[in-house]
Parts: structure tokens; sequence; C-alpha cells
């Protein structure tokens, strides 16, 4: 497992965890709907209480209206009444390096800025089963509720 920022990733997901979110990743992955891309991704999100959710990508010929796996993902999570996720391991078909989008990466800052995000290496590593980084590195300065403090009905 590569940590690309060790000191930064304070969840502490051990291999057996991060193994078994990538499986149920891939799990997910397989049912993907991705008629236009071919580009099938799956996640699979841990939480607090142990309760894993997983989600695929679903196009739609209106491209602006597909969701990707992350998002389907934490929308079930939260149909489900839970918000305060700790990992999200993301699979893409054939094994492809595969972090999150921007708009994605923008949605689960919203439950944990800190949470670990798991992803299959990238195709120069060989030897590693996982690389392993933290939310809040991907996406730095995110917009948050802090933004939105003092706002006076404007």
């Amino acid at each position: 497992m590569r940590n690309l920022w060790p000191e930064m990733n304070n969840n502490n997901i051990n291999d057996k965890t991060a193994e078994m979110l990538l499986s149920r990743a891939r799990a997910a992955m397989l049912h993907a709907y991705a008629p236009y891309s071919h580009f099938n991704v799956g996640a699979a999100i841990l939480f607090d209480d142990d309760t894993v959710f997983t989600g695929c990508n679903v196009e739609n010929s209106s491209y602006s209206l597909s969701i990707c796996a992350e998002r389907n993902a934490m929308t079930t999570a939260v149909a489900n009444g839970l918000t305060k996720p700790l990992a999200i391991a993301i699979v893409c078909r054939d094994g492809t390096f595969c972090p999150p989008c921007g708009a994605c990466r923008q949605f689960l800052c919203e439950f944990n800025p800190d949470m670990t995000v798991i992803l299959d290496p990238a195709p120069d590593s060989s030897d590693e089963k996982y690389v392993s980084l933290a939310l809040k590195d991907l996406l730095p300065y995110s917009f948050d509720a802090e933004n939105l403090k003092d706002r006076k009905g404007e």
C-alpha cells in the first residue's frame, strides 16, 4: 500500500478493510450503466458504524444528468440515515487508476474532508495493492459551511 500523504491520512484504514472495500467497489462496478463512455466505475463507502454502501456510475444521454459511483453511494447512504463516512474505495474497469472527479471530491467533502480515499494503484506501481490518501488533499480549499457563515438572508 502506498499512502501518498501518510502524515495527513488519519483514519488508519488497515489492509483488510481496504481490500474489503475495493472488493465491494468492484462488485458494484459490475452494475454500472455506461453505454456512452464505457467507463464503468464502482465505489464502496465505509461509515462510522461499520456499514458499507456501494454505488456505480449511471450515465444518461443528456450527459449532465449522469451520476458518478461515489455520489450514488453517498446519496444512498444519506437516504438510509448515514452521514459520517470514514473511507471510500473507487475502482474502474481494467484496474485503471481512478481518483474521484472534482464534483465528487466537493460532494464528499461535505460529509468528511478527512475521509480516506482508496484506489487501485497506478499502472507504474507494480507491487502495490492499493493507494491511500486523504480526501482533503485531493481538494484543498474546498467550499464548505464556513463559507456560508454570517450570511444575513442575502
